[in-house]
């Protein structure tokens, strides 16, 4: 997985840029290994953290998440989470799909009464 970081007047240190790397590792266990992951961080004219990481994976839709608070830490939580839920919601979404889609071919499926099963 290819991960990308942008900051924008913000440095981050070793325990911060630990913290957002640990919490991305949540994210990477969701996803194929082909999947690119961006991270930008920038801090607005008020002094609040943005977050935003964006998830591109191929033949698959994009998963977008910006979050503004006054931490690092807390604007990475909230935007973490908020992307697992959009990728654990697709694949719930793709899952009963194929359910269903299943569920209708065994219905439409007539078998012949001579049929030795």
């Amino acid at each position: 997985m290819k991960t990308r970081f942008l900051f924008q007047g913000v440095e981050l240190e070793g325990k911060e840029m630990a913290y957002v790397t640990k919490r991305l590792r949540r994210i990477e266990k969701l996803l194929d290994p082909v999947s690119k992951l961006e991270v930008e961080v920038d801090r607005d004219k008020k002094g609040k953290f943005r977050v935003e990481i964006m998830v591109n994976q191929p033949k698959k839709r994009i998963f977008r998440a910006e979050e503004t608070s006054d931490s690092i830490e807390g604007s990475t939580d909230m935007a973490v989470d908020d992307i697992e839920r959009q990728i654990t919601e697709e694949k719930d979404r793709a899952g009963s799909l194929a359910r269903r889609g299943a569920r209708s071919i065994k219905k439409k499926l007539t078998l012949d009464e001579k049929a030795r099963f």
